[in-house]
């Protein structure tokens, strides 16, 4: 379990994360969901180890994350635009963790085409990333991802890049092979419908601060106030609408 208790970030005299706290269970994806600088990536960065916290405290598994550097905290990231290695083929790239982790030849190979074969790029081993398309290589860099074997997935507005119709399809598909995996993730998105499709709980956030928290559909159904449904694109409910 992640567990993020009272954090602030803050840039100078800017608060950009305010006492924050949330818990994301084993096997669950949460979708930290806000419009565009409301703290959400900060948010995701001080989870990585990325941002120093200017309070508060972040865990896994009981454990304080205190000092412990991005690279040593077994967590995988996912950015929207993927990110991967021109250099390296398709297969070079999802191979990159396992090699890291020492896992190499045969085993590595067989490693790769099963991660390939999850995300839907069976067969594509040998292509470089210059022959994808947008959602190909988001593709390719989830299952690079998933090669590591995080103990926590984030996900920095991966889809966020893509034509519509495209991001409906991968929002589908990765919540597929999230749940396909039991993979713990935290996806953080200003885009209502990609948080409705992947995340199994979805907390707001709006100027630094966490304003709701819940399952994805009780927040649909329940918004805590009338910014809130406004923002989720939902009916107001009679209790928060203006008199």
């Amino acid at each position: 379990m992640l567990s993020i208790s009272r954090v602030s970030v803050s840039f100078g005299a800017t608060r950009a994360v305010d006492d924050v706290s949330l818990e994301v269970p084993s096997g669950t994806v949460m979708a930290i969901l806000g419009p565009s600088g409301c703290g959400k990536s900060s948010l995701l960065r001080a989870v990585a180890g990325l941002e120093p916290l200017a309070s508060g405290s972040v865990s896994f598994d009981g454990s304080d994350l205190a000092g412990v550097p991005t690279h040593r905290r077994g967590f995988a990231m996912m950015f929207q635009d993927g990110q991967l290695f021109g250099h390296l083929d398709v297969a070079g790239n999802v191979g990159y963790a396992l090699a890291r982790k020492g896992i190499r030849g045969a085993q590595a190979r067989s490693e790769v085409d099963r991660l390939l074969e999850l995300v839907g790029l069976a067969g594509y081993a040998a292509r470089r990333p210059t022959t994808l398309s947008g959602g190909e290589g988001q593709r390719v860099a989830l299952a690079r991802a998933l090669a590591a074997r995080p103990r926590l997935l984030l996900l920095d507005e991966p889809l966020s890049a893509l034509d519509r119709s495209l991001r409906e399809r991968l929002a589908t598909d990765l919540r597929h092979v999230l749940t396909e995996t039991g993979t713990t993730a935290m996806m953080v998105t200003h885009d209502h419908g990609d948080a409705f499709t992947v995340a199994d709980r979805t907390a707001i956030m709006r100027a630094g601060r966490l304003v709701q928290q819940g399952e994805t559909a009780e927040v649909w159904a329940h918004p805590v106030d009338a910014d809130t449904a406004h923002f989720l694109g939902v009916s107001v409910p009679s209790d928060l609408a203006e008199p």
